[in-house]
């Protein structure tokens, strides 16, 4: 065994600065003399004193700014629902419950479209399409909205 083919077993800690003489970093902590770096944390957007990008840009108009705050919904199909059993009232929960929706989308808006056929009667407590009511109400299902 040579001593350049042993293991590492030494972990170096963090260095911890301005903790007196016998740390090795005293005074300064290692940020050499004086200017903006030396005294004190800058902001990782601050330009020095420049107008900064963002003040630069114009302001966003028109109809996309309100975009963030409007949620569009889940679309689920009619076809999706046939592997449910008939008489289910479909909510959020129902549709969680039998693994449509995943656990997150609990409180996210879902519309029903009328892509499909559908062959169960279900009663539906969600915002449907004009086609998805025809084809619920021609399985023998109805639509209950809020």
């Amino acid at each position: 065994m040579k001593l350049n083919s042993l293991p590492k077993t030494v972990i170096k800690k963090k260095k911890r600065v301005g903790r007196g003489h016998g740390s090795g970093r005293v005074k300064t902590a290692g940020r050499g003399t004086k200017g903006q770096k030396a005294r004190g944390s800058i902001k990782p957007m601050f330009e020095g004193g420049q107008l900064p990008l963002t003040k630069k840009l114009p302001f966003s108009r028109g109809k996309s700014r309100n975009n963030p705050l409007v949620k569009t919904p889940l679309i689920i199909n009619v076809k999706r629902l046939n592997q449910l059993p008939s008489g289910t009232v479909i909510t959020n929960e129902s549709l969680i419950k039998y693994g449509i929706l995943s656990k997150n989308c609990q409180n996210e808006p879902v519309k029903i479209l009328g892509e499909g056929e559908l062959k169960v009667a279900l009663t539906v407590k969600l915002p449907t399409s004009q086609g998805a009511k025809e084809k619920i109400a021609k399985a023998g299902g109805k639509v209950e909205v809020k």
